[in-house]
């Protein structure tokens, strides 16, 4: 029985699938901790050929965080169909009904039509790759992590000029002109993100911030400020 329609977090199922063949173990703790924010992980799959001598980090590390690793040989030498039994298993999962939510951790485009196959279904899906990862497959994704920066903090909270990313100011100047205003012209910061959200897979913790209200404030041109009762409010100045 699905639990989709339950506003506690805890209590819904998430699905962690692993592309062990184009993922790193490093970044495990950030992965899983972010994933957390959406709800229980009680889903925890990494698929390879386990024979691989460079899986080794995998191997090390599955049992200490309670990853349930799927064997798959390889067919043809030098081809992996590892991405095909993953792909299998997760519309297994789909059409289960009892996970209410994905986390796919790879840098491979062949997930793309997956994750857009899930999200038709209303579930929300978490990317967890590499900055190299195909911006198809990013997009696709109802937010991705570059898995390198998810440990990154922002120092003096303010955002280098050469973190500023031009798709990024797009993206939140895009939000800000589709967002309601009051009469000073300043929107609430949830329709800002809920409006970006919307338009881009971007996170915020891929800029080393914790929350957009942090990052919006370190962006030039931007004024955030509080609204007693109405919460935090942002105005582009320009």
């Amino acid at each position: 029985m699905s639990r989709r329609n339950d506003h506690d977090p805890e209590s819904l199922n998430i699905a962690l699938l692993i592309d062990a063949d184009n993922a790193s173990p490093e970044h495990l703790d950030e992965v899983l901790l972010v994933l957390g924010e959406l709800g229980t992980i009680n889903i925890r799959r990494a698929y390879a050929n386990w024979r691989k001598p460079a899986l080794k980090g995998w191997v090390d590390r599955r049992g200490d965080y309670s990853i349930f690793p799927v064997q798959q040989f390889d067919i043809v030498k030098g081809k992996s169909v590892t991405d095909m039994l993953m792909v299998i298993e997760a519309m297994d999962l789909l059409h289960g009904g009892t996970v209410d939510g994905f986390g796919i951790m790879s840098s491979d485009s062949d997930f793309q039509p997956l994750v857009l196959r899930i999200r038709q279904e209303g579930l929300p899906v978490y990317g967890f790759g590499t900055a190299k990862a195909p911006i198809s497959f990013k997009k696709a994704c109802n937010r991705f992590f570059d898995v390198a920066k998810l440990s990154e903090r922002g120092t003096d909270g303010k955002i280098e000029e050469s973190k500023i990313d031009e798709e990024l100011l797009k993206v939140l100047g895009d939000a800000f002109r589709a967002s309601t205003r009051d009469e000073e012209g300043y929107t609430t910061l949830s329709e800002l993100g809920q409006r970006a959200t919307q338009i881009s897979s971007f996170s915020v913790r891929n800029y080393g911030f914790r929350s957009l209200k942090d990052m919006v404030r370190s962006l030039p041109h931007y004024d955030v400020k509080a609204n007693g009762d109405s919460g935090i409010r942002v105005k582009r100045m320009r």
